[in-house]
């Protein structure tokens, strides 16, 4: 079984004496149904799941569903055996969002506190911004993503221990050893072949076969790029169309999405496509990052809302799509192949699946910078430069960018290929492998992640 790290914050949820019902978000196939299935057999006596998709689609019993003595009823001839009391029963609302009046039933279940609850869902940005009685206060809403970097590292085999050392490396800011700094370029080369979602992963632990693992990956991304059933034909063929968009658009110089571009429509701005771009960003299968053209501390503050960024959700899709089954391409790390755009998405997987807002700093006249992030620890905007080539102390912009003294930066990062952690003025260069310590509150390492 995978190691992932949601499986702990879940387990405690359901051991506390909390009056929120945990609600697990994320995009399709990132194994959300798994883990809580792991976790709720592992803990309740008796567990009951019921797929609300499942129900749509069949029997239709929760429907019309409105009042928690409904919902008993519609339940009890499912699994009325196993409805026993709130230590020992825990009831999983699977695919939610498929019943949107079930979220605001959420609230009612909680305050009824007959049994334990945990539900999951796809789309629930979109699906709670169009529910008129919001459960805020009753619920506790976490996003699940694919693996990220560590959690891979487990999968092939690395102990804790072993993690835990190279944690202290980072936070001490020391140099790994050649032949660990090979071993660790080797592991995050092959998760930018393998990417992080759980069906290709075990796929790749149990045949090592790249071909097997990139049919998963594209019937994974055909079914990304087909599943807005909730949408009208024209709107779901925009949402394609700006989904299939996203590779093409980060081999450009500026990697920003065109409004202009989806269409092929002169005159059509971001604000003809809010309604696509949210769809992609709230079911995760797109990573959005803002532009920020005055970088202050809080960024939230000084964000730009017409130029905008899309990542694909998973790293081993777009080199999927790049590079179909030619793994030599990365793996080599051929000097002929320009790997940015691959290096660039799977930080920004990294950075969002540590709580991470991502930003990018945009000036026509001073240039790009990759990615920028609040650190709450010195109250200041940190910017990150990623280099996928030898040529990585190369950074115009970068240099511009920390030295406006308008700014106030206190330090930024380059991540590349290189061993040697080194520092120049206010940036320090760091190998990639180091973004997956990278956590929500700082990023030197000091523990502030607000839960």
């Amino acid at each position: 079984m995978l190691y992932r790290k949601i499986e702990s914050l879940i387990e405690e949820h359901l051991r506390s004496d909390s009056k929120k019902i945990l609600l697990i978000d994320g995009a399709r196939q990132v194994g959300k149904t798994y883990i809580i299935r792991h976790v709720g057999r592992k803990l309740f006596e008796n567990f009951i799941e019921v797929d609300m998709v499942e129900d749509f689609l069949g029997d239709r019993l929760f429907s019309s569903t409105r009042t928690v003595e409904d919902f008993y009823l519609q339940l009890s001839m499912l699994s009325g055996d196993k409805m026993k009391d709130r230590e020992n029963t825990l009831i999983f609302i699977d695919e939610i969002q498929a019943y949107p009046h079930l979220l605001t039933l959420l609230k009612f279940l909680a305050q009824d506190n007959r049994f334990t609850y945990i539900a999951s869902g796809s789309l629930l940005g979109v699906t709670l911004s169009q529910t008129t009685s919001i459960p805020m206060g009753s619920i506790r809403k976490v996003r699940m993503f694919p693996l990220d970097f560590e959690e891979f590292l487990y999968a092939n085999g690395m102990n804790e221990a072993v993690v835990s050392a190279l944690r202290t490396k980072f936070e001490r800011r020391e140099p790994l050893d050649e032949n660990l700094h090979n071993k660790m370029m080797d592991l995050f080369r092959k998760f930018l072949l393998v990417g992080g979602l759980p069906e290709a992963v075990n796929a790749y632990l149990e045949t090592r076969n790249i071909q097997r693992v990139r049919e998963i990956q594209t019937e994974i991304h055909d079914y990304y790029a087909a599943d807005a059933s909730k949408y009208d034909e024209q709107r779901k063929l925009k949402i394609r169309r700006i989904y299939d968009l996203i590779p093409s658009n980060m081999e450009n110089k500026k990697k920003r999405v065109i409004a202009q571009r989806i269409e092929d429509k002169r005159g059509k701005t971001f604000a003809d496509y809010e309604d696509e771009f949210e769809y992609l960003i709230s079911a995760g299968i797109a990573l959005n990052v803002q532009a920020i053209s005055n970088p202050q501390f809080p960024l939230s503050e000084s964000e730009g809302k017409n130029l905008l960024k899309l990542y694909l959700n998973d790293v081993g899709i777009l080199s999927g799509i790049l590079y179909g089954s030619n793994i030599r391409a990365i793996l080599d790390d051929k000097r002929s192949i320009n790997l940015g755009s691959v290096y660039e998405t799977v930080v920004a997987s990294e950075l969002i699946a540590h709580g991470h807002k991502l930003f990018y700093y945009d000036n026509r006249s001073k240039g790009e910078v990759d990615y920028l992030i609040d650190d709450f620890a010195s109250l200041s905007a940190v910017p990150i430069e990623v280099k996928s080539g030898k040529d990585y102390t190369v950074h115009s912009a970068l240099n511009t960018f920390v030295s406006n003294e308008d700014y106030h930066i206190q330090k930024a990062f380059v991540l590349s290929n290189e061993r040697e952690i080194k520092y120049k003025g206010k940036s320090t260069y760091l190998p990639i492998y180091f973004v997956m310590f990278f956590q929500n509150g700082s990023v030197d390492g000091s523990d502030l992640l607000i839960d």
